[in-house]
């Protein structure tokens, strides 16, 4: 944890801040003009859509598939995969942050021509509620729910109430007729990953979809291991990101978990498993 934040740490907390967007266009070529609302938080890294990254994601993303994008933030790993799925198909992208969620909104209505997205302003959790997320700065760019990792090991103290939905009954209620297509889930929850895909537990052993997830750099052995073992009991290969969005070179296993400080993991359903 960094010095300048003990204040906020002993309960001297600064007042929030909120940034708007600027709209940037890409040329995807085949897949038209796509706009993109460019998130102006000083922490937000310029972000790049192109057709190559459509077309990595359509290497396992049909048209119609219904597609979950679990800590979606402004919308730039949720556009890639919608526009796969096509308007046929469906996108659930959920961001429990009020204060990026607006563009996260606008990144769907100005493509609502190529996709089908349906923005959720909740957290994936087991039981519908509060949920207290925890974030690294005033603007709440960059946090999110730090399960069993201490504040003076994270670092971030700027604390931000958010709704959780219980997912499992939410997509099994609301979302049923989708299920049979479900065809890709992302996680991006600042360790809090493990515990979204267990409550998902039934719903991908029987779906058997493809599962993109963030082994975040704070997270202890323990856990990386408790990861790597619930896909593992299910079947999955689970292989280190080497270069995004799927770019896969070494396979994770028990004694490599550690190898990396902070990485993505792409992990594959054993083949034949997927419903007809």
């Amino acid at each position: 944890m960094k010095l300048k934040h003990i204040p906020q740490l002993l309960g001297f907390n600064k007042k929030a801040k909120r940034y708007g967007y600027v709209v940037k266009e890409f040329n995807l070529q085949d897949y038209g003009l796509l706009r993109y609302a460019q998130w102006q938080h000083p922490s937000e890294t310029p972000k790049e859509i192109s057709r190559q990254m459509v077309e990595q994601h359509k290497q396992f993303i049909q048209e119609g598939d219904f597609c979950i994008d679990i800590g979606a933030h402004t919308g730039d790993t949720t556009l890639p995969m919608a526009l796969a799925a096509g308007t046929t198909g469906l996108t659930l992208a959920l961001e429990p942050n009020p204060y990026v969620f607006p563009v996260l909104e606008k990144n769907v209505r100005l493509n609502r021509d190529k996709t089908n997205i349906v923005p959720l302003l909740a957290a994936a959790a087991q039981a519908d509620g509060e949920m207290e997320f925890e974030y690294s700065d005033a603007g709440f760019c960059n946090g999110g729910r730090h399960e069993n990792i201490s504040v003076l090991t994270h670092g971030h103290v700027f604390k931000l109430s958010v709704w959780g939905i219980d997912i499992a009954r939410e997509l099994q209620q609301d979302f049923a007729p989708w299920l049979p297509k479900l065809r890709f889930i992302k996680t991006d929850a600042e360790g809090y990953d493990l515990y979204i895909l267990q409550t998902l537990k039934d719903i991908i052993s029987t779906y058997r979809p493809y599962i993109k997830s963030e082994v975040y750099k704070k997270s202890s052995a323990t856990y990386r291991q408790q990861l790597l073992s619930f896909m593992k009991e299910m079947g999955y290969s689970v292989y280190h990101i080497g270069e995004e969005p799927f770019t896969t070179d070494i396979e994770v296993t028990a004694a490599n978990v550690m190898d990396w400080q902070h990485y993505d993991i792409f992990c594959i359903p054993p083949k034949g498993s997927r419903p007809a």
